[in-house]
């Protein structure tokens, strides 16, 4: 076994000096896991997620393109309605397009931002701490202003005359329960924090929604964790065109009126009891009697690419196969329909309020397990679907 691993990571390895990838080659290897150690996985991932180009000698180009323009959204779009060259304004404008206006309509949003990342993967202290590669933006920090930000665009309101008011609350500090960082650091989570919030400024269909931080935190936390310095450098703006281009592949999770279309939320729910009606109908038949409704369990595992039901490890290991699969994301459905026949035994024999709570607090199961159920899934529906095109 010991030898078949060290024999997987001198492949791995020396796929990874390639000039040139080959993409299905590269999912191969993905799809079956990447070795730890010597920024693989990040490497790995960026291929997939299509940040890198598969030609090494177009990297350069593009990782100076990326990350310079990202260092430009932030200028651009992180507002600063206190800076020198925009004394004229106020915060009672009635100008749309005043720049206090415009930090006023970011509150709403920056606030959950911030509530979702500030509690980012709990078990793990690593984004309370500080990174070594802080953002200076020049003017306040995200986690500042909504510390010490009074005035909130729902306290701005236009009195029935048509003036404008102000209603001044003050905020109590909401950072008492994290670690007190020096002058001039800042928290991983902060990071994550302004990734989001510049995501959700360039994107304001989807904008955000509780939830992406979940997204986004263990793609930062892999990057960040790279061990060459100056990969680890630029953590941030890597981590948000890879996130970018993920929720480019499953936004339409996120987007509520999409829940009952053809490429929304419900249909994948569906397409994982129809899976799991074929390959465990007696499972599928318990389930529907107790009216255990996906919608209860699945809508979270699917949303969120299972990243609240393990711990991170397991995760990162998920995302391996996940990333590596061809099919964007199909292979998702047949890992929860595995974890669902994985723990069937319990299922059959439980309540509803008991099978529920299993479902909505997954038990620990290896997850190699899991990911050799549903890659017997995956070969099995594709069977079923030969024969049904040969008919």
């Amino acid at each position: 076994m010991a030898g078949s691993y060290k024999a997987r990571v001198a492949e791995f390895d020396d796929f990874l000096k390639s000039d040139k990838f080959d993409v299905a080659r590269l999912r191969q290897l993905a799809f079956g896991g990447v070795p730890e150690g010597k920024g693989r996985r990040s490497l790995v991932w960026k291929l997939l997620l299509s940040f890198l180009p598969l030609k090494r000698a177009e990297w350069a180009s593009v990782l100076d393109k990326q990350r310079n323009s990202y260092d430009q959204f932030v200028q651009d779009l992180i507002v600063n309605p206190q800076a020198e060259d925009n004394v004229g304004d106020h915060p009672l404008s009635n100008d749309p397009d005043s720049q206090w206006s415009k930090f006023f309509k970011d509150n709403d949003v920056l606030l959950q931002i911030d509530k979702d990342c500030r509690r980012l993967l709990p078990d793990i202290s690593f984004f309370q701490h500080p990174t070594g590669y802080p953002f200076k933006t020049g003017g306040m920090s995200l986690r500042t202003r909504v510390e010490r930000t009074v005035l909130e665009a729902k306290q701005v309101g236009t009195s029935r005359g048509g003036t404008r008011n102000i209603s001044v609350v003050q905020r109590s500090s909401v950072s008492e329960e994290y670690y007190v960082l020096a002058e001039g650091q800042e928290a991983h989570w902060e990071v994550v924090e302004r990734i989001l919030f510049i995501y959700a400024k360039l994107n304001p269909g989807v904008s955000y929604v509780q939830g992406m931080n979940e997204i986004a935190g263990p793609l930062y936390y892999v990057f960040a964790s790279d061990p060459d310095p100056e990969w680890q450098k630029y953590a941030e703006p890597d981590t948000f065109y890879c996130f970018t281009s993920l929720m480019s592949e499953i936004r339409d999770n996120f987007i509520k009126t999409l829940d009952d279309s053809a490429c929304g939320i419900g249909a994948m729910m569906v397409q994982m009891m129809l899976m799991l009606k074929e390959a465990d109908f007696e499972l599928w038949t318990a389930l529907e009697t107790k009216q255990l409704k996906p919608q209860f369990f699945a809508f979270r595992w699917l949303t969120l690419l299972l990243s609240q039901e393990f711990f991170l490890p397991d995760v990162i290991r998920f995302w391996d196969s996940l990333f590596a699969d061809e099919q964007q994301f199909q292979f998702l459905i047949h890992v929860c329909c595995a974890m669902l026949i994985v723990i069937r035994e319990q299922l059959l024999e439980d309540d509803f309020a008991t099978s529920l709570k299993l479902l909505q607090r997954y038990p620990s199961v290896d997850v190699h397990q899991i990911l050799e159920k549903a890659v017997e899934l995956k070969e099995i529906m594709k069977v079923a679907a030969d024969v049904t095109h040969s008919e």
